[in-house]
């Protein structure tokens, strides 16, 4: 099971970069990649919709991992 765990947080890790690389080039450039590759539609949608989850995944898997190494 840990090394799904490990394998399910790579690939959040992974979107999570492709999300923030996203809106990075969104604030400074005012150019959207992901509309530019699937324009806007469903797939975009989805892809945010894909990217959000993998960010509360992402958090749930580190606060997890941050109380189960607790040092008293």
């Amino acid at each position: 099971m840990n090394k799904f765990l490990n394998i399910l947080q790579g690939i959040c890790y992974i979107l999570i970069i492709i999300g923030a690389l996203n809106w990075g080039l969104v604030g400074t450039m005012n150019f959207n990649l992901v509309e530019y590759f699937f324009n806007q539609g469903v797939v975009t949608r989805t892809l945010y919709i894909i990217i959000g989850v993998a960010a509360i995944i992402s958090i749930i898997l580190t606060a997890k991992y941050t109380m189960d190494n607790r040092e008293y």
